[in-house]
């Protein structure tokens, strides 16, 4: 009577050493829960892969960022440049309009000056 109640907890018949309907059921879910931790394991390294090749991209973003900014950068000190010497001209044409607009007048100072004057009567 013993033995049969360990056979019974194992799920064997003691006839004939087969399983019965009930370890049948047991063995089926240990697999169904092996087989979803595995599902689970795979997934986990998918998702693994996933990250590596965000990472992967974001490394290529971020080069391009970089080389963007440098390149920002290279432009920002060419553009100060252009607004410096535009700057120089600028005063320099207006120094070179001021020194046209003197030298007209002292043109016709002297134009006036050199112009006959009638004499004054005494």
């Amino acid at each position: 009577m013993e033995q049969d109640a360990r056979y019974a907890d194992a799920g064997v018949s003691p006839e004939r050493g087969q399983t019965t309907p009930k370890r049948d059921k047991q063995n089926q879910a240990i697999l169904l829960d092996t087989l979803e931790q595995e599902i689970a394991k795979l997934r986990e390294c998918n998702s693994m892969i996933d990250l590596n090749s965000l990472f992967s991209e974001a490394k290529v973003y971020h080069s391009k960022l970089v080389n963007i900014r440098k390149e920002m950068i290279t432009l920002h000190e060419k553009t100060s440049k252009l607004k410096k010497r535009a700057l120089k001209l600028q005063q320099q044409r207006h120094k070179e309009v001021l020194e046209r607009e003197q030298q007209r007048e002292r043109e016709l100072e002297r134009e006036r000056q050199l112009t006959a004057k009638p004499a004054k009567r005494t």
